[in-house]
């Protein structure tokens, strides 16, 4: 409307309401008039225009009782919009109320009544009432928003009014604090011309009077409308959208109503006591007011629905709740040997430990108890291992007392960064946010010091393996040291002397732990006096733990490193920090005999079993692998020659398959091979010079060095995989557990970069005394013959190899080693042998070298020799499938090749497996004539492999003993043949674990029962493996076999709920799953499915297989449930509540379990595709069920299950708060984006659903549920849009409660939808 126009509606407006008065009218008829104006100018209901003009006319010209009743009339009857109203009023009254009390008492009584009148509106009109609401309040210019939705205008006005009103109270009490943030000024209290009500005009002593007393009163009614502000639910709903959205704004009213508790007993001087209590409570719970789903309706309480500790199933009696086994699931897939992840165990247990901890809905005691146990069952399930080339106990240990209490470190450390965003604390000042965080702290780390107290009722557990008991009694005797030196002996061990019968036979894994978390400084030495920790009487300081003589002592009153002092350094761990710098400094710059000392001793037990310094002892190792450049050094060549002893001694002890898991456990993959990149580019291109020619037999120390580097480098990644198995994912990044050398580096490069960009503050000491090692990035392309080799192995595994050129370099170096291999042919076969080495002595056909020349050999490096290897592969491969080379012959030239330069057996393994790939070569026949023959171990392994699937639940056909002849590919038996000429020496580890490794997965790659012939070989070299190997065959059938991880899924899953009928005596839970050991003397029969799943099926390529066989196992487990409630007795309710709870919580309990199994099984992958494929699909697809076989329970059961399972799997990869797993940050609002745009769609009509509608009603709201209790952070990833449209159609399903959640966590992006709800819905 146009000024003029606007005035004129004015002036006719005022002109009626004069008219009226003079008659005395009643208000309706005055209403009747008024809007007979208002519709003659063409103006809507409720008008803007005519509520502007009634409230400026009001204040203050025409301040007149009957006016104040029209008003209170024409908003009762929706002439005008109550807020509108209201709003106008408290932008004129809230500033002049002391100079006008009784139009301020007016005000608030039509604020108590009217504030929450709903007014029907059309869009228009809400349109210039938010323009109105907003120019009155300043609203836009004071928050920063745009008030052009009504909702939201709504929302600000109300707590613009709230904030005016305390602080005019305050002010009114001379209680004004300047220390508050003033929204605006417009409530500032100004001086204004009095202006009576009524049109006396006589001001006298008695008016003043009242009007003192009035100005008294309205303070105490400002309380009371405050009050009524407060326990209105729309009005805590539209403060909670303030609350959460502008916690700046909040803390400030937060801060006026601390204030105000402060000032209690001041208020109550002036107050009635009532009003005032009455506030402050309402206050109270305004603050701490929650958005809850309907408890009452089944939905919610699934919701609801305790941590799965409080479960009442006998199935977890003796084992732990379902809810805590992704704890040990996790824990016993990191010991996986085949697997090398490159992110640290620390950082993914600790968040495990925060999902768990949220989604159980546990006490930090609790979750910290539960992962103490789990790491204790994982090291009691190997006190016994099985002998053989894979990770034993250390890595179990490491996990137990160094990976857990550094995730423990972590959670208490970074808890509040890592978990905010999943309970809200907004409107809080920093003050007050440090002061909950400090809360939070104190309650963790209660937490753990009470679990590490209920900890000693776990004695089973809390036995030592045989390897252990030496440190759980030094542990034991350090603490009697401490206590025996205090300085109140005899006091304090009458206090500590009492205790659990364990304590008397000494230390135990207790005590470790304890040893482990002091170090962390998680807690203090306060702990040696619990009760029961150590045993009275204690002796003499003689047989204390300070008293027992120490190598370390030793060395640190400066021992020489050398015989058993050096050989007792290796074999104890060091006791702190300082020996390990000591040995860093010795490994650089002292004598050649010391530092090949200390580093041998660096790499010792330090570095396996020194838990309490294992990651720094990690750091110092990797750093030494890049010794600094001499500030004399001036060439030629490189200063990493000078350390050659110190860098075999380092390599050496680094090879081992328990220190590489270890490493892989902290995390340091991507550093390891950053720093054997140089080595092995600087040492790989020296040519061996004649002075170290060594004898016949032995390895030149280039050779040896660069094939320490090289293969403890292949080792870190899979690289004789085909190119097509590393699977990209968007980005680049990959999705499979396979690494290759380039996302090595880009790992590494990435953590330099973060690194390098954190200030120092932010850096430990140890971090910055490493600051050198982590400085620079690596590129592949700065180490040329590396990179050569790398592209020339890709090439070969990706296709064969080129034709021979007589000027190619490359063949003229293959014809020198193809000399050697003739050499060492004619030297091992007889001379009656019928084949001919000749044919093979040069790739081009001249005839060959005799005499010492031939037997010379050459002097290359190592990257040329390895850069001919697969032409050399080639041609005695050829030569033997053309009867030109017998077997023998074969394997000693393979044999001589290894000798000659150890690295090659890397090119041999990639080379072997493109040709298996490929096809080329015929099988041979393992008949112990040609090739040697399994057939002695053979039967019982294979018959030992059939008892433990049996065992384990597992039915497979398998083609008996003897039904087909032995044969393998050429390749694999020449690999076989060659492997079982090594020795078992620890000084070839190096070389026989890459070839283990490479042997496993070819067995597992070929048809059965190419595995167990090979598992037969190696049984009959080396007896005490046998149990390994059978082992190792039963892994390698699930491998081939894909259809056999479904019964094998389905076994997991009976044995986890105890229900599997071939094992009566199991109890289920996670002893049930994974067992309680894994090895046992004699004759194995018996492995866990868990166990064997972990094992066998971590790398599944069948994501969509695996899926389904999930959700198939979860939704029959949740029927069979279900009917157990049905046959519950219909006429006791108790009986119904606790069937209905037992199946809640049995349905809870396959969720976890799939969605555990399944994100170790496949990863990223295998969620997304539950999100956007499996799930969804199963929702469309129709079931076949009779009316009879449709259970109510049994449908709305269904749809919680796979809600959970989607949430926890999610959480699983992504966690739970604001910071996912940095590979997965930017994929996370994809999948969800596509699986809640096919919900929307659903709940629209667009797509057809073929399951109950029970059950997709109980899907929806149990995953939005979950959604928004557990994972809120996650509901901002989703586009307002779509989250929008989701909140209507739960609204529509009457879940109000639960849409209005919905659009509480989506943030700014969805304030308007939610105010805009909060009217539509209060």
């Amino acid at each position: 409307m146009a000024e003029g126009a606007r005035g004129f509606f004015g002036d006719r407006v005022m002109e009626t309401v004069k008219w009226c008065e003079e008659r005395r009218d009643s208000p309706l008829a005055w209403g009747m008039e008024v809007s007979r104006h208002v519709r003659e100018v063409g103006l809507e209901l409720p008008s803007v225009e005519l509520g502007e003009v009634l409230v400026s006319n009001l204040c203050f010209r025409h301040n007149t009782p009957s006016l104040w009743k029209f008003l209170d009339h024409a908003i009762s009857t929706g002439l005008v919009s109550s807020i509108h109203v209201l709003a106008l009023l408290s932008a004129r009254v809230i500033a002049h109320r002391r100079n006008q009390p009784e139009a301020y008492r007016l005000y608030l009584e039509l604020l108590s009544q009217y504030a929450f009148l709903s007014t029907l509106m059309g869009d228009t009109s809400r349109k210039k009432v938010s323009k109105s609401i907003d120019e009155a309040l300043q609203l836009s210019h004071t928050y920063g928003f745009n008030m052009r939705d009504f909702g939201l205008a709504s929302a600000f006005f109300l707590f613009s009014v709230v904030v005016g009103l305390t602080d005019c109270t305050l002010y009114d009490l001379n209680l004004q604090e300047t220390s508050f943030d003033t929204l605006s000024n417009i409530f500032d209290n100004e001086e204004v011309i009095d202006i009576d009500i009524g049109s006396n005009g006589n001001c006298n002593e008695e008016r003043n009077g009242h009007r003192v007393q009035l100005q008294r009163s309205n303070t105490l009614t400002t309380f009371r409308a405050l009050g009524k502000l407060m326990t209105n639910k729309k009005a805590l709903l539209l403060l909670r959208l303030i609350r959460l959205n502008m916690p700046d704004k909040w803390a400030g009213l937060l801060q006026r109503f601390q204030f105000f508790e402060d000032r209690k007993m001041l208020l109550l001087s002036f107050l009635e006591t009532p009003t005032v209590i009455k506030l402050l409570g309402d206050v109270q719970r305004a603050i701490s007011f929650e958005t809850h789903s309907n408890k009452r309706n089944i939905v919610g309480a699934l919701v609801d629905l305790g941590s799965c500790s409080s479960v009442s199933s006998c199935n977890f009696r003796n084992g732990s709740a379902a809810g805590w086994a992704p704890f040990d699931i996790y824990m016993e897939t990191a010991m996986e040997a085949k697997q090398l992840p490159a992110t640290s165990a620390v950082d993914l247990l600790a968040d495990l430990i925060i999902t768990l901890q949220v989604m159980n809905r546990a006490s930090w005691q609790q979750t910290f108890l539960e992962l103490w146990v789990s790491a204790l069952r994982l090291v009691q399930r190997e006190r016994d291992p099985l002998e053989g080339p894979i990770p034993h106990l250390d890595a179990r240990l490491c996990m137990l007392l160094c990976i857990t209490p550094l995730a423990i470190f972590h959670v208490l450390k970074n808890e509040g960064e890592m978990y905010s965003s999943t309970r809200v604390i907004s409107g809080l000042e920093n003050d007050a946010i440090s002061q909950v965080n400090e809360i939070g702290a104190a309650l963790r780390t209660n937490g753990l010091i009470c679990s590490l107290q209920a900890l000693r009722q776990f004695n089973s557990l809390l036995s030592p393996p045989a390897s252990v008991v030496t440190a759980a009694n030094n542990a034991y005797r350090k603490a009697i040291s401490f206590i025996s030196s205090s300085k109140n002996e005899n006091d304090t061990i009458d206090g500590c002397c009492h205790g659990d019968n364990y304590a008397k036979t000494g230390g135990n894994m207790f005590h470790l732990i304890i040893e482990a978390c002091i170090a962390r400084k998680l807690i203090d030495t306060s702990t040696y006096y619990w009760p029961g920790y150590v045993f009275y009487p204690i002796t003499s300081k003689s047989d204390s733990y300070m008293g027992q003589g120490s190598p370390w002592s030793t060395f640190k009153e400066g021992g020489q490193l050398a015989g058993p002092l050096k050989n007792s350094l290796i074999a104890t761990p060091a006791p702190s920090l300082a020996e390990i710098e000591k040995l860093y400094h010795i490994a650089l710059n002292g004598s050649e005999e010391e530092r090949s000392a200390a580093a041998a001793i660096l790499c010792g037990s330090s570095l396996s079993r020194g838990w309490n310094i294992q990651e720094h002892v990690l750091q110092y190792v990797i750093k030494l692998l890049s010794p600094p450049l001499p500030c004399n050094f001036a060439g030629p060549g490189s200063h990493l020659v000078d350390h050659l002893p110190m860098l075999c001694a380092i390599l050496f002890g680094m090879s081992s398959v328990d220190v590489i898991h270890i490493i892989s456990l902290h995390g340091m993959v991507p550093e390891v091979a950053a720093s054997l990149m140089p080595l092995c580019e600087v040492f790989g291109s020296l040519a061996p010079t004649p002075c170290h020619q060594p004898s016949r037999g032995d390895e030149m120390p280039t050779y040896k060095i660069f094939s320490l580097a090289f293969l403890l480098l292949l080792r870190l990644w899979k690289f004789y995989r085909p190119p097509h198995e590393h699977c990209m994912m968007e980005g680049g990044r990959y999705s499979g557990p396979d690494l290759t050398l380039e996302y090595l580096l880009s790992l590494h490069n990435s953590r330099i970069a973060l690194h390098n960009s954190a200030s120092k503050e932010t850096l430990d000491k140890t971090a910055c005394s490493l600051e050198a090692s982590l400085s620079k990035a690596v590129y592949i392309d700065s180490f040329p013959k590396l990179r050569a080799w790398y592209c020339q192995n890709k090439a070969c595994i990706a296709s064969t190899l080129s034709g021979f050129s007589h000027a190619n370099p490359v063949h003229q170096v293959a014809n020198k080693i193809l000399l050697v291999i003739c050499w060492n042919m004619k030297k091992g076969t007889p001379a009656s042998s019928g084949h001919s080495t000749n044919s093979i002595n040069t790739l081009s056909g001249s005839p060959g070298l005799t005499g010492e020349d031939a037997c010379e050999r050459p002097m290359l490096p190592a990257w040329d020799v390895l850069e001919a290897t697969p032409y050399v592969l080639e041609a005695v491969l050829s030569a033997y499938a053309h009867g030109q080379l017998s077997s023998k012959d074969l394997t000693t030239g393979l044999r001589g090749l290894v000798d000659f330069l150890p690295a090659s057996l890397g090119t041999i393994i990639s080379y072997f497996s493109a040709e298996i790939t490929r096809g080329i070569w015929k099988p041979v026949a393992m008949n112990g004539i040609d090739w040697p023959s399994p057939a002695a171990c053979l039967p019982s392994i294979e018959s030992e492999v059939r008892e433990i699937l049996s065992a384990a639940g597992v039915t497979l056909s398998m083609p008996p003993a003897g039904a087909a002849p032995l044969t393998l590919p050429l390749p694999v038996a020449a690999l076989v043949a060659l492997t079982i000429t090594f020795k078992l020496d620890r000084s070839i580890d190096y070389i026989t674990h890459v070839a283990g490794a490479a042997l496993e997965n070819f067995g597992s790659s070929l048809p059965w029962p190419s595995m167990p012939q090979m598992g037969a070989l190696w049984a009959q070299k080396v007896r005490r493996w046998h149990d390994f190997i059978v082992v190792s065959c039963s892994y390698s059938l699930f491998k081939q076999s894909q259809e056999a991880v479904v019964p094998l899924l389905r076994s997991c899953f009976n044995f986890f709920l105890g229900s599997h009928v071939a094992c009566p005596m199991n109890t289920g839970g996670i002893n049930g799953l994974l067992g309680t050991t894994i090895s046992t003397h004699g004759l194995r029969t018996s492995i866990a499915p868990g166990f064997l799943f972990l094992h066998s099926c971590i790398s599944v390529e069948n994501v969509n297989l695996l899926n389904d066989a999930i959700v198939k196992l979860i939704a029959e487990s949740v029927k069979e449930s279900a009917s157990h409630w049905t046959h519950a007795n219909p006429w006791h309710l108790k009986s119904i509540e606790e069937s209905f709870s037992s199946a809640a919580a049995r349905a809870k309990e396959v969720a976890v379990l799939g969605a555990s199994l399944g994100c170790v099984a496949g990863g990223f992958q295998l969620v997304q595709m539950l999100y956007q494929e499996t799930v969804p699909t199963w929702l469309l697809s129709t079931r076949d069920q009779t009316v009879k076989e449709i259970c109510p329970m049994h449908c709305i059961l269904e749809g919680y299950a796979m809600a959970y399972l989607l949430i926890l799997s999610g959480s699983f990869i992504w966690s739970v708060g604001k910071r996912p797993h940095f590979r997965t940050f930017s994929r996370r609002a994809n999948v969800l984006k596509v699986h809640l745009d096919f919900v929307v769609r659903a709940i629209e009509g667009s797509i057809s659903l073929g399951c109950n509608p029970a059950t997709w009603k109980a899907y929806v709201s149990c995953f939005v549920g979950l959604l928004v209790t557990f994972v809120p952070a996650w509901v901002q990833d989703v586009d307002k849009e779509t989250l929008q449209k989701l909140a209507n159609g739960l609204r529509g399903w009457h879940e109000c409660e639960l849409a209005l959640s919905l659009l509480e966590k989506g943030g700014t992006a969805t304030m308007e939808s939610l105010a805009e709800m909060i009217h539509s819905i209060c």
